[in-house]
């Protein structure tokens, strides 16, 4: 079949554009024929048709760059993050979710009907369903300012990980939201990956330790490569996957079902990490 994802000649957003998981993405769409606009803090280098430089912890910012880009848009893929530690725990949310998200919304009135947002999530955010009134809290404010004053008057509630955080917020937007977009012919979802390697995973390791992170690499035995999760995203996002709509898909390597399985014990795991950090 030519074209077996349907990439050609439609118009695709990636943020975090210019590395890691963001960056493998925009180069697969470029090689299927997709008209890609890159967006990033940083000077981005894949072959993109457009790049936009926007920083997703400033609402003019995010909205400059929404504005720049013209539809219409078929699919965005929201890649954009920042690790724990190495941020302060606001900056982080507004990056990995309240920015993402107030980007998005500034986009979908140009995102054409049948088209589709995919976002990173993580591993890390395992449980998030157990938490999901509490993560409803951030999900239900509207609007950058309301989400950012949010998280300066709640980070407390962040701890011991904002990253972690953020990610359990984003899974629980995905479900909740994803529910409304499609009666605009629009579908939402996300990948959870488990490690993958990187330019954020030395802050993950420094702000965690090797052996905790290690602990979420599961029976595969080893951490994922960034085209090894932009390959999911961009499943995601075919045309070809219509009916998936809402999922928080686990590309982990199999670390979650064999928790879920009983086939490896996180109380034990970690306690080994705790006691040789």
């Amino acid at each position: 079949m030519k074209d077996p994802l349907g990439y050609s000649g439609l118009h695709v957003v990636v943020t975090g554009a210019a590395s890691g998981m963001g960056a493998a993405t925009a180069r697969i769409l470029v090689q299927l024929g997709a008209r890609v606009t890159g967006v990033d803090v940083k000077p981005t280098q894949a072959p993109v048709d457009l790049v936009i430089e926007a920083d997703l912890r400033d609402p003019d910012s995010i909205a400059e760059a929404a504005a720049t880009i013209n539809g219409p848009v078929h699919a965005v893929f929201s890649c954009a993050g920042l690790p724990g530690g190495a941020f302060p725990p606001v900056d982080v949310l507004l990056v990995n979710f309240v920015g993402a998200r107030h980007f998005v919304e500034l986009l979908l009135p140009k995102i054409a009907p049948g088209g589709a947002i995919a976002a990173i999530a993580s591993n890390a955010a395992m449980g998030w369903q157990l938490q999901l009134s509490d993560l409803m809290e951030l999900v239900t404010i509207d609007g950058f300012g309301a989400g950012k004053k949010w998280c300066e008057e709640n980070t407390q509630r962040m701890e011991p990980d904002a990253y972690s955080f953020s990610k359990k917020v984003l899974n629980a937007w995905v479900a909740s939201r994803a529910a409304t977009l499609i009666t605009e012919g629009i579908r939402l979802n996300c990948i959870n990956p488990g490690p993958t390697d990187t330019a954020m995973m030395p802050h993950f390791v420094e702000h965690s330790g090797a052996q905790i992170v290690d602990a979420f690499v599961g029976p595969i035995g080893r951490h994922s490569t960034a085209e090894e999760q932009a390959w999911p995203l961009v499943f995601l996002n075919s045309p070809r996957s219509s009916y998936v709509n809402g999922e928080t898909f686990t590309t982990d390597g199999g670390f979650f079902g064999a928790v879920q399985t009983g086939q490896l014990d996180l109380a034990s795991l970690f306690g080994e990490a705790g006691q040789q950090t």
